[in-house]
């Protein structure tokens, strides 16, 4: 069995930014042997029914999650950017946890909405029960602070999450996809995961099913953020590498971290 299972994964509910279409996610996740596999889509579970409905039918554990948008402050305050926020991959665990991420992520939308679906700590606080959470990519809270070398906040941010979540249920998350700042970030996070007594995991973000898919990709991000391709200033993924990689690709990625790799399967 692959000793590795992908946990971050945006598919083309992730609207205008996801690439994935599910029943080709889920047939190459088949044809690469793959056990489970998790769906976090941005803010929405508009894919939840009809990806764990078809990983059933193939024989892949479904993993039902979301990647949210949480508030530097009150999910109620509709003041300051619209880029005041900070990712955070929630995925449910247990039944409870199922109901606990429909009740975040509709309060997103319904209380928090500003600009994005937003929750705040203190939602999160009150519904965490049976969920799992990853401190996400570069637009994570953890991962903000450590990327400008900010180790201090970078901790308490990961602290204040693992009092939220509970020690085994938040996992401080390693990326690498060929940018500079994401290993500045996973330099931070080993002496961080010792210091609070917390688990690593790897995670691929995955965007997009093959490497080839890169170019169409960054054509959906041109028409979700209303930019033109030749836009210097626009939003872009650097490289190619957020696709879905096979078990050995990311063992070669994170080949000094196996235990990182291996946390994925639990």
């Amino acid at each position: 069995m692959a000793e590795f299972v992908h946990l971050h994964l945006h598919t083309e509910f992730s609207l205008l930014d996801g690439a994935c279409r599910i029943d080709e996610l889920l047939d190459e996740a088949v044809k690469l042997k793959m056990p489970a596999l998790a769906v976090t889509e941005h803010g929405n579970m508009f894919s939840s029914v009809v990806f764990h409905d078809h990983a059933r039918d193939r024989g892949i554990k479904p993993l039902l999650g979301c990647e949210v948008y949480v508030a530097g402050g009150s999910r109620f305050d509709r003041t300051g950017s619209q880029t005041e926020t900070n990712h955070l991959v929630l995925m449910a665990e247990t039944d409870q946890g199922y109901k606990n991420l429909i009740k975040l992520v509709s309060a997103g939308y319904t209380e928090g909405f500003y600009y994005k679906p937003r929750i705040d700590k203190e939602l999160l606080a009150k519904h965490s029960e049976g969920l799992i959470a990853l401190s996400s990519c570069l637009k994570g809270e953890v991962a903000s602070a450590l990327k400008v070398e900010q180790y201090k906040p970078g901790l308490e941010a990961a602290a204040r999450l693992r009092d939220i979540m509970g020690p085994q249920n938040f996992f401080l998350e390693m990326q690498y996809q060929g940018i500079e700042e994401q290993k500045v970030v996973n330099r931070g996070l080993i002496p961080m995961a010792r210091e609070l007594n917390l688990n690593l995991i790897c995670t691929n973000d995955v965007h997009y099913l093959r490497q080839g898919d890169s170019q169409p990709h960054d054509i959906l991000l041109c028409i979700g953020t209303g930019k033109t391709v030749n836009d210097a200033q626009r939003l872009r993924y650097t490289g190619d590498q957020f696709f879905l990689k096979t078990a050995a690709q990311m063992a070669e990625v994170f080949k000094d971290h196996p235990d990182a790799l291996k946390n994925t399967l639990l």
